[in-house]
């Protein structure tokens, strides 16, 4: 499979890159090919520009045409030619990084990630990607987040983005707390992060 993968926190350091860089050895080790992009030591712009944006009415030829960023043009060429997302940031508020917020906005436009013919209209996926991780670390608990706050990450990228792209199939995973946690635990935390990798991006799926 070609995997895009997007890492999302400032820290090198952080347990996000220790996920990430873990997953993605394995995912190369066997056999697929990965893309990676780590957006903060990359710069990525996250700011919508004006003439970025689309409208009702535009063609997406033209919206697509008035983006001259080519970093952004790399980012939305390697998502359209992806058939997996690996996706690992921290939960920051119930939502990720505005890093990451900000690449949505700018990578996951009309005419390569969905099409929209009215405003109030249902999407057309058009994102070729099979399967998606999203891999998440966080300090609050399971029970609080589902009793308490509802799991905005699950409603955003379950709901609300993923599935809107076309995306045929998602798996996330939190590992928490961070927070006060052992080197045992870590480790034992990067292996079960291997092992869903290598569950979710089976080559034969």
């Amino acid at each position: 499979m070609r995997i895009l993968s997007l890492i999302a926190h400032p820290r090198e350091s952080s347990f996000c890159h220790a996920i990430s860089g873990r997953v993605r050895n394995a995912l190369s080790d066997a056999g697929h090919d990965v893309v990676h992009h780590d957006l903060y030591s990359e710069g990525f712009d996250p700011c919508l520009k004006a003439e970025e944006a689309y409208t009702i009415g535009d063609t997406f030829e033209a919206a697509l045409s008035r983006g001259e960023d080519p970093v952004v043009r790399q980012h939305r060429s390697d998502i359209a030619a992806a058939d997996g997302l690996l996706i690992v940031h921290p939960n920051w508020w119930g939502k990720p990084p505005a890093i990451l917020s900000g690449w949505m906005d700018r990578a996951l436009v009309p005419g390569v990630a969905y099409r929209l013919s009215t405003a109030d209209g249902l999407p057309e996926g058009l994102l070729a990607i099979r399967t998606a991780l999203v891999l998440n670390t966080s300090d609050t608990s399971a029970q609080r987040e589902e009793e308490q706050l509802g799991d905005p990450l699950e409603s955003i990228w379950g709901r609300c983005v993923l599935p809107y792209c076309g995306v045929k199939a998602f798996r996330r995973h939190v590992f928490r707390p961070v927070v006060g946690s052992s080197d045992e635990q870590r480790g034992d935390w990067l292996a079960e992060a291997e092992a869903i990798g290598a569950m979710v991006f089976q080559s034969d799926r």
